[in-house]
């Protein structure tokens, strides 16, 4: 893998990673303002989401990697079976 698919590739799964770490201790207002949406959190703490997305995508990124690297799995000889 090279640098560039490197980037794209943790890119991606920081992407997908975010999604599911926006759920995370969402809390709602039990009296929302007037004019403000009832499922607003609280306290969104939207820069601890992210650097949480930042680790877990990391790892999830040097998981794909080690595996690409190791040929554990080669995509090549699967497309060429293909």
């Amino acid at each position: 893998m090279g640098w560039v698919t490197g980037v794209f590739v943790y890119i991606v799964v920081w992407w997908v990673v975010l999604f599911a770490v926006l759920p995370w201790g969402v809390r709602t207002a039990d009296q929302p303002e007037p004019g403000m949406a009832a499922s607003a959190p609280v306290q969104p703490r939207i820069l601890f989401k992210f650097a949480m997305t930042s680790v877990v995508a990391l790892v999830v990124w040097l998981v794909i990697y080690g595996i690409i690297a190791s040929d554990l799995i080669s995509f090549r000889e699967m497309a060429k079976s293909l």
